[in-house]
């Protein structure tokens, strides 16, 4: 009897799974999409991760897979995967976080979604962010994006809907970008493998990418596997089996980039917890802290401002329809770059720094927490001030944005738990051209202290993949 007879259900399958089993004919791209549309009507109403579901078209996606003669050569057969909602995907709109930002149907495909068409992806979705992107909280005046941890916390943002869509096995990976820890917040809100990538490894197209060169594409998945085809396909390269790094030596450190910010106990005990995986693996460790000028700080954050006033003048839009938080940040922002806060030259030199830090310390890779703390409640965060939600991104997630700053590869992997039941992650940075040794150490932390891959009550692998 062939495996598709047998199986009830791919939904909880890896990436690497199902593309494996579609490209030997154990079951048919058809069949995995169709189980995977079936889940996304049951459990998204809860989650509300996706804006957009392409019920009928993704079928029809996944039939044309199984017609393809050169199968074996597709690295993610038959795999549904979701975009988010700012990425173009032909025949929909782009969404950008909320209606006023909708832009017209797209005639084609941004070059990452091309990318994962052409490596046999099937498109299910778009998933869900707040407006802009601007924010570490995921929802609008229609609904509320949950975690799948825990109902009455937010996934993070802003690819708040592709983490909680992976988290809750509603695809085995999602597409997301990161502008300032937009896809390593949400990683470590829900438990999985996020990667942003350096600059210039994956394609990104203006206006909305592009935060001043901070934004890149990367992927959220539960496993290291996945995660490392996802970025391949993403950056145009074979993908490879991941070789196990030898000998490291790795900086560990807990100090904050926002002053009077400071990581919990939870996230500090992560950090020890990745340290003596480290030692396990046999790398070394050192405490060695980066130094975060004020600068920095201030120089960011006038950044992230100011990134909300491009993209409204990219797009040409009417300030008075969108969301009172997105004016007062947009406004802010046009006031820094016209104080001429918002310099390239700033960031050229923190990138300078960053690499320096590795050289100057004799440093392959930087380990910090993920966040600083639990997720925030999931709430109408859209309807509350701009001081109110700044403060609570700030607050929870003040540890990526220097690596997008810096455009260097980071990488957030699970670590285990808070003793909330929230999952917990660690951040590991590393210089220019280092994300597969990135993937490589994840991939020792997930053999030696495995994760669970998706948030309790949510299905799981079934045992006869």
């Amino acid at each position: 009897m062939a495996v598709q007879d047998m199986m009830p259900t791919w939904v909880g399958a890896t990436a690497k799974q199902i593309a494996r089993a579609v490209r030997r004919g154990d079951t048919s791209a058809t069949r995995v999409v169709a189980d995977h549309l079936e889940h996304i009507a049951r459990a998204d109403r809860e989650l509300c991760a996706f804006r957009v579901v392409r019920g009928g078209e993704a079928i029809v996606e996944a039939e044309k897979v199984d017609e393809q003669d050169d199968l074996a050569n597709l690295p993610l057969a038959g795999v549904p995967v979701a975009i988010k909602e700012n990425t173009a995907v032909a025949g929909l709109p782009t969404w950008n976080g909320s209606a006023a930002v909708r832009t017209p149907v797209a005639e084609t495909d941004h070059e990452v979604v091309r990318r994962l068409r052409g490596a046999g992806a099937v498109i299910v979705g778009a998933t869900r962010m707040p407006e802009l992107g601007l924010f570490a909280t995921t929802d609008d005046d229609t609904a509320v994006t949950r975690n799948p941890w825990q109902p009455g916390r937010t996934p993070g943002g802003s690819s708040g809907g592709a983490a909680a869509a992976v988290a809750a096995g509603l695809v085995p990976i999602a597409q997301a970008n990161d502008g300032l820890g937009s896809i390593r917040i949400p990683a470590a809100c829900c438990g999985l493998v996020g990667l942003k990538p350096g600059r210039g490894v994956v394609p990104c197209q203006m206006p909305a990418d592009d935060w001043f060169g901070l934004t890149e594409h990367g992927i959220l998945a539960t496993t290291v596997a996945d995660a490392a085809v996802g970025f391949a396909v993403l950056a145009g390269r074979r993908p490879d089996k991941l070789v196990p790094p030898e000998r490291l030596r790795v900086a560990v450190s807990l100090r904050s980039p926002v002053a009077g910010v400071r990581a919990d106990a939870p996230n500090r005990d992560a950090v020890t917890t990745a340290s003596r995986l480290l030692t396990t693996a046999g790398h070394d460790t050192a405490n060695v802290d980066p130094v975060y000028p004020t600068s920095l700080g201030l120089r960011g954050v006038a950044t992230w401002l100011a990134s909300a006033s491009r993209i409204i003048d990219e797009f040409d839009l009417d300030r008075s329809t969108l969301q009172r938080r997105t004016r007062r940040h947009a406004a802010l922002g046009a006031w820094a770059q016209r104080r001429g806060l918002v310099q390239e030259k700033d960031r050229t030199a923190w990138r300078e720094r960053s690499i320096a830090f590795f050289q100057d310390n004799s440093v392959d890779l930087l380990l910090t927490p993920a966040l600083a703390s639990a997720p925030p409640s999931a709430v109408n965060w859209a309807g509350r001030s701009w001081r109110a939600n700044l403060l609570a991104c700030i607050r929870y997630a003040p540890f990526a944005a220097p690596w997008n700053i810096a455009g260097l590869p980071s990488l957030v992997v699970p670590v285990g738990l808070r003793p909330d039941g929230l999952p917990v992650g660690v951040q590991l940075v590393g210089p220019p051209g280092s994300e597969l040794l990135l993937l490589g150490v994840a991939g020792q932390f997930e053999l030696a202290a495995p994760w669970q891959r998706h948030a309790p009550g949510f299905p799981k692998v079934p045992s006869s993949v």
